[in-house]
């Protein structure tokens, strides 16, 4: 099958015949948003930039059944203009400003959408609606507003539905995506190869007890006590040892810039020597976010790596997203070499399961699932990704509170997946106040290990409305 042949049996509502509505089926009733705003105890840089603060996007969402009863779901996200939208033409302020301005659009339509359905095939039917009122906002900008910032900026609207909806029916989401709950097979979303296949098979009932955690060092985190320039001071772990000793930690994602090969060496060596200080076996992740200049840029890296150190390079469990996100526009970065080496997921590139595919064609081992890109997206691609058998992990966007819960739940939920990000708890440990004793095995971590107890209540992880 060509990629164009596999793109066009991948669009939304091909040949499969839609089946009649379910009793279970939802319609909306309101949707409302409110925002927090935090400042971060710490920067974080990532992809050239360094943020300090963070707006949470946070939707309640009333939804009815067909026999009357109602319940209220809650959904939350950071808004992440900086990852999402970034521009060196438009200050923070306003990128933030679109987001929000697109937020309200999207809850306005949200609650004007009135017809029946599972809370898959509701997003579904909205997405084009959000990304017209994207293309409608952007008019007004020097840039437009990225099909990424739009698929965060709705995440929290689909997480607060599809958690209505398992309330309603006082089920976990993830049990809530079967055929008498989802009239689709999944060759309506997904195409003909998964003809008389429920979305159910893709994910787990009940989720994982327990998962490794991933600590992020960011590009000017301090890594050995000497390097700490401006302690804190607010009784929280100021570099790596002391964070490694703090939660245990065995996981380390380590931010590299891409574009100077040896600073990039000198601190995977350095997080690789202060892990082996504290005597953790740790396992690497190496995140570029989209600075390498070229594919050639990451097979140097690598090798050079080896060659520095082979206990280093052995272990790198996956390397994220290396070049510039449009793949589409760069067909040049095929990656088939590297993959060859370590296992590269996208990241900013999954906007789409078009994009998908197109990677899966570059050269790409998986794809890193995230629940700010939505529930619906997430888990129509974690089905296919374990079709494809490919490499599936879950990421975080610093995301504190219910959306670290979300995000959880998700992974908690995908087989396969073998660790989950939780970086509020260093930046923004501000917004995770009164969670750690709803959810302690989430939010109080000693060993390296969340663990889950008490996500599998109804919706999305027993998340208050």
């Amino acid at each position: 099958m060509t990629r164009r042949q596999a793109i066009a049996a991948f669009t939304l509502g091909g040949p499969a015949l839609l089946s009649s509505p379910l009793p279970a089926d939802i319609k909306i009733a309101e949707v409302h948003t409110s925002y927090e705003d935090f400042l971060y105890r710490t920067p974080i840089k990532f992809g050239g930039s360094v943020v300090d603060r963070v707006t949470l996007g946070n939707v309640r969402c009333r939804v009815e059944g067909r026999d009357g009863r109602s319940a209220i779901g809650f959904g939350s996200m950071s808004m992440g203009n900086v990852w999402s939208f970034p521009s060196k033409k438009l200050t923070y302020e306003q990128t933030l400003a679109a987001m929000k301005d697109l937020a309200e659009r999207i809850a306005t339509l949200t609650a004007a959408h009135k017809e029946w359905g599972h809370p898959i095939d509701l997003n579904i039917a909205l997405a084009p609606r959000y990304s017209a009122a994207a293309t409608e906002i952007s008019r007004n900008l020097v840039e437009p507003i990225p099909p990424l910032c739009v698929l965060v900026t709705a995440s929290p609207f689909d997480a607060a539905v599809h958690d209505a909806y398992g309330k309603l029916h006082k089920k976990n989401c993830f049990q809530t995506l079967g055929p008498e709950f989802l009239k689709n097979d999944l060759s309506h979303y997904l195409g003909p190869e998964f003809r008389g296949e429920t979305l159910d098979r893709y994910v787990l009932p009940r989720a994982t007890p327990q998962l490794p955690l991933y600590h992020l060092v960011g590009a000017v985190d301090p890594i050995m006590p000497e390097d700490v320039v401006k302690p804190v001071s607010d009784g929280l772990p100021e570099n790596l040892p002391e964070w490694i000793r703090y939660n245990g930690i065995t996981h380390i994602k380590i931010k590299l810039n891409g574009d100077d090969r040896k600073w990039d060496l000198d601190r995977v060596l350095r997080v690789h020597g202060a892990a082996l200080k504290s005597e953790k076996t740790a396992d690497y992740s190496l995140d570029f976010n989209e600075k390498c200049p070229n594919v050639a840029y990451l097979i140097d890296f690598l090798h050079a790596l080896k060659a520095r150190s082979a206990a280093a390079y052995g272990r790198i469990q996956y390397i994220e997203q290396p070049t510039v996100r449009d793949l589409e526009a760069n067909p040049q970065n095929v990656v088939h070499e590297a993959a060859k080496l370590v296992p590269v997921v996208i990241d900013e590139s999954l906007v789409s399961k078009e994009a998908f595919l197109l990677a899966l064609e570059m050269g790409y081992s998986g794809a890193a699932l995230k629940a700010c890109k939505g529930q619906t997206e997430s888990l129509l691609i974690a089905a296919l990704g374990q079709k494809k058998k490919v490499f599936l992990c879950v990421q975080d966007l610093t995301c504190p509170g219910a959306s670290l819960v979300h995000s959880v739940t998700l992974a908690a939920h995908v087989p396969g997946v073998k660790a989950i990000e939780a970086n509020a708890r260093q930046y923004v440990p501000a917004a995770n106040l009164g969670w750690e004793k709803k959810f302690p095995g989430i939010f109080t971590v000693k060993d390296g290990l969340m663990r889950t107890d008490g996500i599998d209540g109804p919706g999305l992880g027993v998340i208050p409305a």
